[in-house]
């Protein structure tokens, strides 16, 4: 009897598995367990940083996008246009900021807390001069004007001939005969610190999509 107990000690001290383990262990995890972790949390470590950087690059991005949309471009939508025919309502254009407007350009500029687009008949110290059936003059030149659709000497009230006072520009809207535009006191030659743009492009309807001189 005793001989068979001493057996059964004999047993229980020579299973490994069973030396020094508590009761209701867990198991040990295995060499491959333990590789497969140490790979799960490298490529957790890597996915993170994949996602910090492609985060980083997006806010880059976005920042230069909108540092770029204020200092270089505008996209306006007419509205209540005097541009016609060339710009109707509703079409969307592109404005840009760089390299100034010149005389044929169609400008974008900040009145009233409004921006309205006109276009660039004369430049600061010409002489402007409108006869009575609306044709325009700089510098005693007749101007081609194919852009107006119809000449009209509309509302006018600067008197004529008209010099162009230094750092501005005389606009007028295309729409001669409704346009409200440099020939009116009220809103007089446009100083080139209210300029937001030449208008580029025109993007929006895609079937009238035009770039601009």
């Amino acid at each position: 009897m005793n001989s068979m107990n001493d057996l059964n000690d004999l047993n229980d001290l020579n299973d490994i598995n069973n030396i020094n383990k508590p009761a209701n262990s867990p198991a040990r995890p295995t060499v491959k367990q333990i590789d497969l972790e140490i790979s799960r949390i490298e490529n957790s470590r890597e996915l993170r940083k994949a996602v910090a950087g492609t985060l980083k690059n997006i806010v880059v991005i976005a920042a230069a996008a909108i540092i770029a949309a204020n200092l270089f471009i505008a996209v306006l939508i007419i509205n209540k246009n005097s541009m016609s025919p060339i710009l109707q309502d509703g079409d969307i254009v592109v404005a840009v900021r760089w390299g100034g407007v010149n005389p044929g350009d169609v400008a974008a500029f900040y009145y009233n807390n409004k921006i309205l687009l006109k276009r660039v008949i004369a430049k600061a110290g010409d002489w402007v001069y409108i006869d009575e059936n609306g044709t325009v003059f700089v510098n005693d030149e007749a101007l081609d004007e194919p852009y107006v659709a119809e000449k009209s000497f509309g509302e006018c009230d600067i008197d004529l001939p008209y010099q162009v006072p230094d750092g501005s520009y005389f606009v007028m809207g295309d729409q001669r005969k409704t346009s409200a535009d440099s020939r009116l006191k009220e809103i007089g030659p446009v100083g080139a610190e209210y300029i937001a743009g030449k208008v580029f492009v025109r993007i929006w309807p895609l079937s009238k999509i035009e770039l601009f001189g």
